[in-house]
């Protein structure tokens, strides 16, 4: 089994192996060009945001810089919304609804490393899914972090590191996020 293969089956993979490393290679020089474009260029910065992502809605607004493992594992739906520096390590899947806004400085990771020494030398990694439903707000500074799954209306407080699902309607906050209270 290849190791590309591996990590879509969810397996520990080697994230050096070449096909893995090739993959990210292009993702970071899409992502490099993405973030020389002139930040009053709109057009040419859509342009350069659809070539990376995996799929999109309407009314797509993606600011620099922006860096990611792959790109085409990442969908968003209509009126996706991201302030400055976000990083989106989609060596798996991630998934956002419409109506989604992510502050600045957001990091989301589908990428997990073993907790043995060993496991890490050999230069293991896995890949767990991300969801992020409709109309979340991801406040500055929030880690979403891999396998989690966050409900419709969620709000996430600025710092928040979510390491585990998230119902729908709720505020969400703190290290690690915990429910504070529903919301309407």
């Amino acid at each position: 089994m290849s190791e590309l293969n591996k990590l879509a089956a969810g397996e520990w993979y080697q994230f050096k192996a070449a096909e893995v490393a090739a993959q990210k290679a292009r993702a970071a020089k899409l992502c490099q060009e993405f973030n020389q474009i002139d930040a009053t260029n709109s057009d040419a910065q859509t342009a350069k945001i659809q070539e990376i992502l995996g799929s999109y809605g309407r009314n797509l607004s993606v600011q620099a810089d922006f860096n990611c493992d792959n790109g085409r594992n990442i969908h968003v739906g209509d009126n996706f919304l991201n302030n400055y520096n976000l990083t989106i390590l989609d060596i798996a899947p991630v998934h956002i609804g419409d109506n989604v806004m992510i502050g600045p400085n957001v990091d989301i990771y589908t990428v997990n490393h073993p907790l043995t020494a060993s496991g890490r030398r050999a230069n293991l990694a896995q890949g767990h899914p991300v969801t992020i439903g409709h109309d979340v707000w991801i406040g500055g500074r929030a880690v979403i972090t891999p396998g989690v799954t966050i409900g419709n209306n969620v709000v996430i407080a600025a710092g928040a590191v979510v390491t585990h699902d998230m119902p729908d309607n709720t505020l969400v906050a703190g290290v690690p996020a915990k429910v504070i209270r529903q919301l309407e």
